[in-house]
């Protein structure tokens, strides 16, 4: 299967497309990154709900570092 999914540039594994969602943390995506992520969303289901998470994880922490306590 993943000889498979080597030929073809835009598809990519769960664990490939979770990396990029990581990486997309910290960095731009190349164009063709992009492409397979965004390919790879439309075909399966775990990996949006993985996605979903990442947001609300980064959505959490921002709103941690902006936290005050009130006096």
């Amino acid at each position: 299967m993943n000889r498979l999914l080597r030929k073809m540039p835009l598809m990519r594994t769960c664990k490939e497309v979770t990396a990029l969602v990581v990486a997309r943390e910290d960095r731009e995506l190349p164009a063709l990154e992009q492409a397979a992520l965004r390919v790879h969303m439309v075909i399966c289901k775990a990996c949006p709900n993985f996605e979903r998470q990442m947001l609300t994880m980064r959505n959490a922490m921002k709103q941690w570092r902006h936290y005050r306590e009130s006096d």
